[in-house]
């Protein structure tokens, strides 16, 4: 048996030829659940750089369980089957690797995009900037090569949206071109300031979150919070900018701290002024729209046009390309009943 990638795994899971794998993969979670008989079986998440699935292990746990955890990478053995519509591992036989020979990064997936051509567009709507302090300030940062590195590789979030490598750049480049449309759309808007806010919103992720193994938060990420280093960050770029405006600088701190919009969310602050407003739902509705794309590609080996329930959206979504493709019947009408509970 070959290695195949979790992307391979809903056409195997349809030819009961190919059912059998054979594949390292990192570990994303690790759970022991308790079976109705009263013993244990193993659900455990997996991954590698096309993707997540699931998997479980129902036979021989005590033999396996206390052989790895979250973060190593293991080479597993079984096959694979469906459940509720998606692929799934059953896992028959696992070893741990040794961190020293395994390269992580083969394990983590990647943007898909082109890094270079996303570091170009970047410095693209930089140049645009008219304002001087504010160009000046986000030139800062990309003339600086640690952040330049760390910017490039950094996902966005660990799990909700372009959790990727290469996820932040790609974010932040996406956001920028939403901000210029919508900023002729709306020309009494400060277009620097929305670019500049925009590239400044989400900096702090580079200390937020790490990516060595697997995406999650640092310890000065659990305790502080991408804001309040960010906030830091621009101020020590500000502190070596002559004549940096002070009512500009208080404008970039508020548009970080608010651009979450909500209070539950993480903002101390709520969008109080034009700019700052636009952000904040522009930034939503970026991660939003690539949280369900990324739904969709998921879901992509499940039958009908309905997926599965996605919990931070808080719904089951409609693949509205497929629905008009196919049309609805009788199945995807009963899957849409079945999707819209979790």
């Amino acid at each position: 048996m070959k290695n195949f990638y979790v992307a391979d795994a809903a056409a195997r899971a349809d030819d009961p030829k190919q059912r059998e794998f054979q594949s390292a993969f990192l570990v994303v979670s690790k759970q022991l659940k308790p079976k109705k008989n009263g013993s244990d079986y193993l659900a455990v998440v997996l991954c590698d750089r096309s993707g997540q699935i699931e998997a479980k292990m129902w036979d021989n746990v005590a033999q396996f369980a206390g052989a790895f955890e979250a973060n190593d990478v293991i080479s597993a053995r079984g096959y694979i089957n469906r459940y509720n519509g998606r692929p799934q591992l059953i896992l028959q036989s696992l070893a741990r690797l040794a961190p020293e020979a395994v390269d992580f990064s083969d394990f983590l997936p990647k943007t898909s995009k082109d890094v270079e051509q996303l570091w170009a567009q970047l410095g693209g709507f930089v140049r645009s900037i008219g304002h001087p302090h504010l160009r000046a300030l986000v030139q800062a940062f990309l003339d600086d090569p640690e952040f330049a590195a760390a910017f490039r590789a950094a996902p966005a979030a660990k799990m909700l949206h372009h959790a990727c490598i290469g996820g932040l750049v790609e974010h932040v480049v996406s956001l920028m071109g939403l901000c210029d449309l919508a900023c002729r759309h709306y020309p009494e808007v400060n277009r620097d300031l929305v670019l500049a806010g925009a590239f400044l919103h989400d900096i702090g992720k580079i200390h937020e979150l790490g990516y060595a193994r697997s995406f999650a938060y640092t310890t000065r990420g659990q305790l502080l919070g991408h804001m309040i280093i960010e906030l830091e960050m621009v101020q020590q770029k500000i502190a070596g900018i002559p004549g940096f405006p002070e009512p500009y600088k208080t404008l970039l701190e508020h548009m970080i701290i608010s651009h979450h919009g909500q209070h539950e969310f993480g903002s101390p602050k709520l969008p109080m002024f034009p700019e700052a407003l636009l952000l904040h739902y522009l930034d939503d509705l970026d991660s939003k729209l690539e949280n369900m794309r990324a739904q969709f590609e998921r879901d992509a080996g499940m039958a009908g046009a309905w997926t599965s329930f996605n919990n931070s959206l808080g719904r089951a979504l409609l693949n509205s390309r497929r629905y008009l493709e196919s049309g609805e019947g009788p199945q995807e009408a009963s899957q849409a009943e079945a999707a819209g509970t979790e």
